[in-house]
């Protein structure tokens, strides 16, 4: 009750600045600028008229927010929940699918190191981000697997103007956390080229003093990106792009109540080279040559600091591609045929494997009339380790007038198989459960059983037939409209994904413990709705609401829940449940939502950005053991968070920033361990 006091004496006081800093303005200066998007069909497009669901984050909001990693702001999204794996990585819960259906891309081309199935997002500076672009739902259209829930891509910023201009900032907060930024931008005549910089370290977080371990080991990392273009002419283009990423960080381990450690060291390359070309006003290309590296190496030593344990992670990705664009009056026809290749040598796997797949896709932007807008396309995968697959996409807007439309579009992804679920071999050292990819597990069953490990396979569990693709189906239909001050969007959204892959035992050991592999087996589906809503009471004062509701279940259990009725209460007394007592799958919320104010004061030129995060109750485990998540199992309870960041420009060049994240401390360490607590921080940045 005090946090929502305290939140609402905040906002009546922002509110009360608001009334006595109101001045007139006109209707064009509260109009929203339109916004040129690239992610959602590979060709510059005006967001209000896109038929897909877009959510596009700015630089400006970004800077404004005080945050300096891309989990962090991504957080702050309506419809996106960042969740913690085993790892201790955030990973991007998006219309209820997990982070292995979202690909994430830094200007167009994919990131790789998904070690856990999750990619480490906090590896990503903001401080160099022109903006952010969003495209959830099916995407395998244009971009393939991995891209079945959705596609984020980060676009970097390019020098504009023939002078040489950057910034540098430095910004300090809780945890000894430090963060230093230098971007340059230089651009004369035909040559331009920028270099970004970024130094990050931190001491870490604890919340339980009781033991060994940190939630978070302090750990350092830097960033070094350099870009190069030239204009050899109107119609050829070059663009050389590289990022280097290196991160060490303390690695601590508790076993048999003794503490071990070691050294965590991440190393991240990627080059992208491309040319644009224009052939004519009608038809144009882009070729693209992009490698990317990641690797991890971890180990730890005893108290007698020889060497216990080491893991490594290996993964290589090579693609070419040519895309080409071809404007037939007001319409664009675009196709692209490119190549993957990729490799991955890691820990519990008996060798290097690659896989291989090419691809064309083809897609026609229609418009008919200036009311309507069709957007057709299909991408064909010829894959090396499982049946080539047809991901076809349809969406259309209609625009009823310059500040009201309906859009809808249907999808069809999927997501291959990873490295992992099919060539993984792991046992735990301590324990002794096993755990076996797909297309070793054969072979690796019949070993372990001549040499006297295995009691029992269990009956009709075979390996004949190759680990199917999940696949999944995408409808989402909305609204947009903007008059004035007022700009708001709804979508509604359907998933249905089957062949869902997910873990089973295959046999038991002589030990007692089980050993594991991956099948297609389920079928899930989620469905809910979005609300974006922005109002601008004046030049200085706007207010933006978000909302998402979400139902997100496994079709077996609500077809089959005869299996899953029967629980034990806390009077260990066996009870019948209904299936409306069915809550759904493990970490979803059917509601989050967040309440943003931003205010300029002129006067004094400063800024106050502040942001209210709510998320509802959802389960992570199962309590009372029927095997799937109903009421009456445990749940971590709902919770708000706020952010709040206060920034002034002393002069044009000189710019100040202080603020809190998580304001109100709010912290759960027993079931929400990436919650740190509240951080506070100040930063200062120079541009020239």
């Amino acid at each position: 009750m005090k946090i929502k006091i305290t939140l609402f004496a905040v906002i009546l006081f922002i509110i009360n600045l608001s009334a006595q800093e109101k001045q007139k303005d006109s209707i064009n200066a509260n109009e929203l600028s339109e916004v040129t998007v690239v992610t959602a069909t590979r060709t510059e497009r005006a967001l209000s008229s896109l038929p897909l669901p877009i959510t596009i984050i700015t630089a400006e909001a970004i800077a404004k927010s005080g945050v300096t990693r891309l989990n962090e702001i991504l957080n702050e999204q309506t419809g996106i929940i960042l969740i913690p794996d085993e790892s201790g990585f955030e990973g991007i819960q998006m219309q209820g699918l997990d982070a292995a259906y979202t690909m994430i891309l830094i200007d167009g081309v994919p990131l790789v190191g998904r070690s856990s199935g999750v990619l480490d997002l906090s590896r990503v500076s903001v401080g160099n981000i022109e903006r952010i672009e969003i495209v959830k739902g099916a995407s395998s259209a244009l971009y393939g697997s991995e891209a079945m829930g959705g596609v984020i891509n980060v676009i970097t910023k390019r020098p504009k103007k023939d002078i040489l201009e950057g910034s540098l900032s430095y910004r300090y907060a809780t945890f000894n956390t430090n963060d230093a930024n230098a971007n340059i931008l230089w651009k004369k005549k035909k040559f331009s080229a920028n270099l970004f910089t970024n130094f990050y370290s931190t001491d870490g977080y604890d919340l339980d003093k009781t033991t060994a371990l940190k939630n978070v080991e302090s750990f350092y990392n830097y960033t070094i990106q350099p870009k190069l273009y030239y204009d050899f002419s109107e119609k050829l283009k070059l663009t050389v792009s590289n990022r280097f990423y290196n991160q060490k960080m303390d690695n601590v381990a508790l076993i048999d109540a003794e503490t071990y450690k070691g050294d965590a060291k991440e190393n991240e390359w990627n080059s992208q080279i491309k040319f644009d070309h224009k052939w004519s006003s009608k038809l144009y290309s882009e070729y693209e040559l992009y490698t990317t590296n990641y690797k991890n190496d971890s180990f730890l030593n005893d108290q007698n600091n020889v060497l216990y344990d080491r893991t490594y992670y290996n993964q290589w990705l090579l693609r070419p591609e040519i895309r080409t664009t071809l404007s037939i009056n007001d319409d664009k026809l675009t196709g692209g045929i490119g190549l993957n290749y990729e490799s991955l040598d890691r820990t519990y796997f008996d060798k290097d494997v690659k896989f291989n797949s090419q691809y064309v896709f083809i897609q026609y932007d229609y418009n008919p009339t200036e009311k309507w807008n069709i957007l057709a396309g299909f991408r064909y995968d010829n894959h090396s380790e499982y049946a080539s697959q047809l991901s076809p996409k349809l969406a259309v807007n209609y625009k009823f007038n310059e500040n009201f439309s309906l859009k809808g579009s249907v999808g069809y992804g999927y997501k291959a198989p990873d490295f992992r679920q099919l060539f993984f071999d792991f046992t735990n050292p301590s324990v002794g459960y096993t755990v076996l990819g797909y297309n070793v597990a054969e072979d690796r069953l019949n070993q372990l059983d001549s040499e006297g490990q295995i009691l029992k396979r269990i009956d009709g569990i075979s390996f004949d037939e190759p680990l199917e693709p999940e696949i999944a189906v995408n409808y989402n239909f909305g609204t947009f409209y903007k008059k004035n001050k007022l700009r708001f969007d709804v979508n509604a959204f359907y998933n249905s994904i089957s062949n869902l892959i997910d873990t089973g035992i295959v046999a038991q050991k002589n030990n007692g413990q089980n050993v594991f592999s991956y099948f297609n087996r389920s079928k899930v589906f989620t469905y809910g709705a979005e609300f974006n809503s922005t109002y601008k009471f004046t030049n200085e004062f706007s207010v933006s609401v978000g909302y998402q509701y979400l139902i997100a279940k496994d079709k077996s259990v609500v077809d089959n829940f005869d299996d899953h009725k029967y629980i034990r209460n806390s009077e260990l007394q066996t009870i019948e449940i209904k299936k409306s007592d069915y809550f759904g799958l493990y970490n979803r919320s059917k509601h989050t939502a967040n309440l943003k104010v931003a205010y300029t004061i002129p006067k004094i030129k400063t800024d106050i950005n502040l942001r209210v995060f709510y998320r509802s109750k959802y389960g992570i485990f199962d309590s009372n053991n029927n095997q799937i998540l109903d009421k009456y199992d445990d749940f971590v309870n709902d919770y708000f968070i706020t952010n709040l960041a206060a920034s002034k420009n002393i002069t044009d060049k000189l710019f100040l920033q202080a603020g809190a994240n998580n304001l109100f401390d709010y912290k759960d360490p027993d079931q929400i361990p990436n919650l740190a607590g509240r951080q506070l921080f100040a930063r200062i940045q120079y541009n020239f």
